[in-house]
């Protein structure tokens, strides 16, 4: 089991918001590369874990950019 904690939708909104202050909405968007491994040493993330992060950020993409 994995230790790994997501970010919840509303503080990925917020951070989106955030954002829009000085970049339009329609130029911004999500991605999840500082949750992955980007090093050899990789990150404390279960291949589940990956699944759930992906599945989030479509999750906030269509609710924030629309979209099926």
């Amino acid at each position: 089991m994995s230790s790994y904690q997501l970010e919840s939708k509303d503080t990925l909104k917020r951070r989106i918001e955030e954002a829009a202050q000085f970049v339009p909405l329609e130029d911004l968007c999500l991605s999840p590369q500082c949750g992955f491994s980007s090093t050899h040493h990789g990150n404390a993330l279960t291949e589940a874990d990956q699944w759930r992060k992906l599945e989030l950020i479509v999750e906030v993409a269509r609710d924030v950019w629309g979209g099926s």
